[in-house]
């Protein structure tokens, strides 16, 4: 057996997950590691680890019935082989996997899910860390390296051991706040205050002729510690924000380190525990006393070794990847989480064969790829700074290490796209070094060139890589990642603030489908077809940009639809104006608009080429209000009167050019995924389709 076939058999056997510290002593001693190493890098008293390991032998004796200890523990189980019923646990566990609802990797993952792959020694640091007074850690490592995932055990953990648990975030604070010290640690305190259900009384503490710094430290020590006799975790996220202030940075980092070193001998503050969390090594002004600020323990969270991807494989249900296929992911991704679990998320959706990810891997750094949007944001951000794109194309290009000035190499490996090994810099990973090469192909002379491009390219890299180039809506790729946020943010947004059914958000999609399109190509030609195809684009943004007034509508900046049937568009008698009539027959398209705020919600609309001639609207809108906009659409595209003569097809709808409308509405949970919607609303335009066209059908 292997180590992870021992773990799954272990954890199938027992009423509780293994503990972190567990499995870590199980991959210690399977490594041939003691106790007193296994404890010095669990930062645990080795009388722990022993009493823990202890108890784990026990459990495996019990399990194999064979005693089981630590020096026999590998060579005891690395000779057995599963028997069927162990095999038939493994199965399970891994068709478990299988049949898990993916969990797109966006964002923290969850305590409780699957696809998270922990640090023991770094997890167990931490834990041990919080549990001593006035202690304080500084966690940092690249973008989506998995800091917040870490974070939510940690405050699970905190909240477990009785402390009062509070996270600041500084990316939530606004720009202005950051003019002015005083300012600042003001809504810094009152912020505080907030999460502890405690009322703000800065102005009892405040004295500005102590200043603000010592005004906010008695704050913290005579009303925020002194409040309870609770332990106070204060978790300071993306610190890196307060970086881009020096001003700011240069004085609250010190205070900060202040409390800390009053820990040691005032009791008051030993109820303290910070952890600060970054994307680099924290460097202050070379004006401060201080340049590099250290404070507490530094833990940089690595990327997945290859045991840990083979994991992850695993826990997705691979169980025909094998080193070698690990050890590919690793050269051109670079264990990186975030680019692992993309990989590994599409692999399941294209079918999970060795080819399919053979196949990702190959168009991985190239526009088919499924890093493309991933790759654009970086391409976005160089070209924003000048200096980072100089430096980076630097090293992309250089087949061995770079030096680079010591602070943008710093800002480079904050992002991710770098590893340094002393003064040289080396790309993150292949993926980088093969995109960005091809990308950053600078000119010689840059300097006179990027000034008069940077703005433009910057501009219209966000607008091409989304858009449709015939009809300039937005294009499926762009819909699909649209409709993925908007309802994962509709399920956050009901578990925040607790909403009852009756009131949860509903996203309608709205499908339109050209009737005998491939009839009017064959009769008319291509390019009166990509005519006819941009003139029924711009009416549906019409549409949805200025909707038909009725009894059942208001014009203004918020509009509702309270009750809307089929019966409201029985005439056909509406008319346009002159005016915008030709607008419709131009293709005005000038403005781009993907997300249309129109008056027929308050919520952005979402007009896309949803596949050929099909359109889609996506709005968190009710099923009512989609149906309003489906029947204009439809009403409105039979208005352009475009001919339609096809002698081969019998019963036509009209003789002119019509489409049918499919509508789905649907409240998001985490039962149903964005495909059911989809699903639905196909089914719902296929029946449009077989009762005879033109016309619109709620699914």
């Amino acid at each position: 057996m292997t180590l992870d076939e021992v773990l799954l058999l272990l954890k199938a056997n027992l009423p509780n997950s293994l503990s972190s510290l567990q499995e870590m002593i199980l991959r210690s001693s399977w490594q041939g590691k003691t106790y007193t190493n296994i404890a010095a890098e669990a930062h645990y008293g080795e009388e722990r680890v022993r009493k823990v390991a202890s108890n784990l032998w026990q459990l495996l004796s019990d399990l194999y019935q064979e005693q089981i200890n630590k020096s026999n523990f590998r060579q005891v189980l690395e000779v057995r082989r599963l028997n069927k019923t162990e095999q038939k646990i493994i199965h399970d566990l891994n068709q478990i996997a299988i049949n898990t609802s993916l969990e797109y990797p966006s964002g923290p993952v969850s305590v409780n899910s699957r696809f998270y792959i922990s640090h023991p020694v770094i997890e167990e640091t931490v834990k041990a860390q919080i549990s001593k007074p006035g202690s304080a850690i500084y966690i940092h490592g690249p973008r989506k390296i998995g800091k917040s995932s870490l974070l939510l055990r940690i405050i699970d953990h905190g909240k477990s051991c009785n402390l009062r648990v509070v996270t600041i975030d500084f990316q939530q604070a606004e720009r202005s706040l950051f003019t002015n010290l005083d300012k600042f640690l003001r809504w810094f305190c009152a912020n505080v205050s907030r999460e502890l259900d405690l009322e703000p009384r800065m102005n009892q503490y405040w004295d500005e002729e102590m200043g603000s710094k010592i005004s906010c430290s008695l704050y913290f020590k005579s009303y925020l510690l002194a409040s309870s006799d609770k332990p106070l975790l204060l978790i300071l996220n993306e610190i890196d924000w307060l970086l881009e202030y020096p001003e700011i940075a240069g004085d609250f980092l010190p205070l900060l380190r202040s409390w800390y070193e009053q820990s040691r001998y005032i009791e008051v503050w030993q109820r303290l525990r910070l952890i600060l969390v970054g994307s680099s090594q924290i460097l202050l002004s070379p004006k401060s006393s201080q340049s590099q600020f250290n404070i507490g323990f530094t833990l940089k969270l690595p990327a997945l070794s290859a045991e840990q991807i083979e994991n992850l494989a695993k826990i997705h249900g691979f169980s025909w990847i094998n080193n070698s296929h690990v050890q590919s992911l690793m050269l051109m991704l670079g264990g990186h989480p975030f680019l692992i679990r993309l990989a590994f998320y599409h692999l399941i959706k294209m079918g999970g064969a060795e080819e399919d990810l053979e196949n990702i891997l190959q168009k991985a750094p190239t526009e088919e790829g499924i890093y493309q949007q991933y790759l654009q944001q970086y391409l976005l951000a160089l070209r924003e700074e000048p200096e980072l794109e100089t430096a980076f194309f630097q090293i992309v290009a250089n087949n061995t290490g770079t030096y680079i000035d010591p602070i943008i190499a710093q800002k480079l490996q904050s992002m991710g796209l770098i590893n340094l090994s002393g003064y040289h810099a080396y790309p993150a990973c292949k993926l980088y070094r093969l995109y960005f090469r091809r990308k950053l192909q600078l000119p010689e002379k840059l300097e006179d060139l990027r000034f008069k491009q940077l703005e433009t390219e910057n501009q219209g890299l966000r607008f091409l890589s989304n858009i449709d180039e015939l009809t300039q809506l937005a294009n499926r790729q762009y819909f699909d990642n649209y409709l993925y946020t908007e309802w994962q943010n509709c399920i956050e947004e009901e578990i925040k603030n607790n909403t009852c059914a009756t009131n949860s958000a509903n996203i309608s999609l709205v499908l339109c489908d050209v009737d005998y399109f491939d009839a009017y190509n064959r009769t008319y030609g291509k390019l009166a077809g990509d005519d006819c195809l941009k003139q029924v684009a711009n009416a549906i943004r019409y549409c949805v940009k200025h909707p038909l007034a009725s009894n059942n509508f208001l014009y203004g900046g918020m509009s509702y639809i309270n009750h809307v049937s089929t019966e409201n568009f029985q005439s056909e008698s509406f008319e346009f104006d002159k005016f915008e009539a030709e607008k419709l027959q131009t293709n005005d398209s000038s403005t781009h608009d993907f997300e249309i705020s129109g008056k027929i919600t308050d919520k952005p609309i979402l007009v896309a080429r949803y596949s050929g001639e099909k359109f889609a609207i996506l709005s968190r809108i009710e099923s009512e209000t989609a149906v309003y906009i489906g029947e204009y659409v439809r009403k409105t595209i039979k208005k352009l009167a475009i001919p339609c003569d096809y002698p081969s097809i019998d019963e036509l709808p009209a003789n002119v050019l019509t489409v049918s409308v499919g509508i789905a509405s649907m409240i998001p949970n985490a039962k149903a995924e964005p495909k059911d919607l989809i699903h639905k609303a196909e089914t719902a335009l296929k029946k449009a389709k077989k009762q005879g066209r033109n016309q619109v059908i709620l699914g």
